[in-house]
């Protein structure tokens, strides 16, 4: 959401082309997928209150530092370093809950936190037209520098109320009482675990494996193609102010 309103105003400010816009945008996803896997190792052994509140705070500097940008390189890096930063974020939330909710529930809890990322746009995308609108000039920054550093602090702040508030297991947790602790290790105690495990190769070879990371990867490609553009051609369409865009 950030990026994609960013454009209208600092693809002009720095003679970015389409390609550079569309290269810069798509290399976050770059840093994404390379650090996926060792993010996730390290939040099994590190602990999900500490890895995701660093998650948080360090990919919200980094997004905030997007206002620094004066050139394709940084651009380029930046964008690649918000990738990595944010990098095991929604895999490491959703483990996060095995360790709190049965699995006849987690579906619902899962449901709750991917809605966040329609959220995300119905608040995103107001809030982001309103900083371009309202911001430009301020103390002599560009509206896009404005909503780069509004925009990527907030997700610092939350990060220092993770490490301050969520516990990795429940007995941690400060303000559940004795009983409530019992009740929740007692329900989770009767989880059924699956026998053995699985291989890395028997789990791709699964039919339902391959069908829904086909489906998922559609998905994001026409929904991420939609983000990266839409306020671009919104305003190409004949729409200047950016609150109604």
């Amino acid at each position: 959401v950030n990026i994609s309103f960013a454009k209208l105003q600092m693809q002009s400010d720095l003679g970015f082309s389409d390609t550079v816009y569309g290269l810069g945008a798509s290399l976050f996803f770059v840093g994404y997928f390379l650090f996926e896997v060792p993010s996730n190792m390290l939040l099994h052994r590190i602990g999900a209150r500490v890895w995701i509140a660093r998650i948080m705070i360090s990919w919200g500097l980094a997004s905030a530092a997007m206002m620094f940008v004066s050139n394709e390189t940084w651009f380029y890096v930046l964008r690649f370093l918000i990738g990595v930063m944010e990098a095991g974020f929604v895999p490491g939330v959703l483990y996060f809950f095995t360790q709190w909710y049965p699995g006849n529930r987690r579906a619902r809890i899962n449901s709750y936190f991917k809605s966040s990322i329609c959220l995300c746009g119905i608040i995103g995308g107001p809030l982001a037209g309103f900083i371009l609108g309202h911001f430009d000039g301020v103390g002599g920054m560009a509206g896009w520098k404005w909503l780069f550093l509004l925009e990527g602090l907030p997700s610092v702040l939350l990060g220092l109320v993770v490490l301050w508030l969520v516990a990795d297991r429940i007995e941690d947790a400060r303000w559940l009482s004795r009983e409530e602790k019992d009740f929740l290790a007692e329900r989770m105690a009767r989880e059924v675990q699956p026998e053995g495990s699985q291989s890395l190769r028997s789990i791709l070879k699964e039919p339902a494996t391959l069908a829904l990371s086909g489906i998922y990867l559609c998905l994001v490609m026409a929904l991420t193609g939609l983000l990266f553009w839409m306020p671009q051609l919104i305003r190409n369409a004949g729409v200047d102010d950016t609150m109604r865009i």
